[in-house]
């Protein structure tokens, strides 16, 4: 298959959604990372999204929809919750999970009885919408378990050859996936962390957000069925091995040089990733760096942790998935002087 290149032009977003009303896959860009997208409500053109992704098929897509009224076609009912989260953060980095109506396939919602939803900001993403005349499921357009794409150049890295054709627009301004918010019940649940954060949004509604379980936790159940992309498999993950140090502010420099000294000496190549506390650079940056580490053949990578509040817990969500989890504490030092 010959991947098309296509530019921005109004020209080339309509090639591009006739692609996506033929059964196609096209990749394009939104203001949180590249999708791969194909027709939402056709269970042959989503199947395509799979399979070029090699992507499990319990993992549930995100659909993206151009005007409020497409809900029509994918939600059973919207809530006074979910309009008033809507009209505060739509279009936006924030996908809301809603009771789905039985024309959704399933193979869409990686059968569920929901469907997660948004309204992306980019107005790229929301022409191609408009044009292809159908919601479009789209996850990230990069191979199952590699850094999300933030630049049509990474998406060509995974998926030139795999699908029909990328819109090769601007390098994405938030550079992390779309905040995920569970509406299905009374309380607001947040199943993926993203720009938009937990005060965000509990500054919007009165009732106040919790946070899934699964995310303090490095998933290990077969049987678990996520409700997000992003729950339960390997995500994000570098070529390089990749260690992320935390804990003590004043030990993790010393633990960064010495873990980097080692390596070095035995002959590996060893880039350290540090935002200090610029969480807006990290999310910007993250899946980047990992990329353009990997392409400079860097055998270890060290991140130093972010504060896990606000958008640093949003980035450090993706940094634990990317590291599998490799994570060493750096104890506070004794002080053992006498006084």
């Amino acid at each position: 298959m010959i991947t098309k290149k296509l530019d921005t032009t109004k020209e080339n977003i309509e090639i591009a959604a006739q692609i996506i009303r033929s059964g196609g896959l096209v990749a394009f860009p939104t203001e949180t990372v590249y999708g791969l997208g194909a027709d939402a409500l056709n269970e042959t053109a989503t199947g395509k999204i799979y399979a070029a992704k090699g992507r499990p098929s319990d993992n549930p897509m995100i659909v993206h929809i151009s005007d409020i009224k497409e809900l029509e076609l994918l939600a059973e009912e919207v809530s006074s919750t979910a309009k008033t989260l809507m009209e505060a953060f739509w279009p936006g980095p924030i996908t809301f999970v809603l009771k789905k109506k039985e024309n959704v396939p399933s193979i869409t919602t990686g059968g569920l009885n929901t469907v997660a939803v948004r309204m992306p900001s980019d107005e790229i993403a929301r022409e191609l919408i408009k044009k292809s005349k159908t919601p479009i499921a789209a996850p990230s357009a990069n191979l199952s378990g590699k850094p999300s794409p933030t630049t049509a150049m990474d998406v060509l890295e995974d998926m030139d050859g795999r699908i029909d054709a990328v819109i090769m627009g601007e390098p994405c301004l938030v550079g992390i996936e779309s905040t995920v918010l569970d509406l299905t019940s009374d309380i607001p649940v947040i199943l993926r962390p993203g720009y938009i954060t937990k005060e965000d949004i509990d500054k919007v509604i009165e009732v106040k957000t919790e946070f899934d379980g699964s995310l303090f936790m490095k998933p290990s159940n077969e049987e678990f069925k996520p409700k997000s992309p992003g729950m339960k498999y390997k995500h994000y993950a570098p070529k390089a091995e990749f260690k992320i140090i935390t804990g003590n502010i004043k030990g993790i420099s010393k633990a960064i040089e010495e873990l980097k000294e080692k390596a070095e000496n035995e002959g590996n190549k060893v880039e350290v990733l540090y935002y200090g506390e610029d969480s807006e650079k990290a999310a910007k940056t993250f899946f980047a760096d990992l990329r353009r580490l990997d392409r400079d053949g860097v055998d270890l990578i060290i991140a130093a942790s972010l504060k896990p509040e606000g958008l640093g817990f949003s980035v450090m969500n993706r940094m634990m998935k990317s590291a599998g989890y490799d994570i060493i504490y750096v104890e506070e030092e004794k002080d053992d002087s006498i006084s």
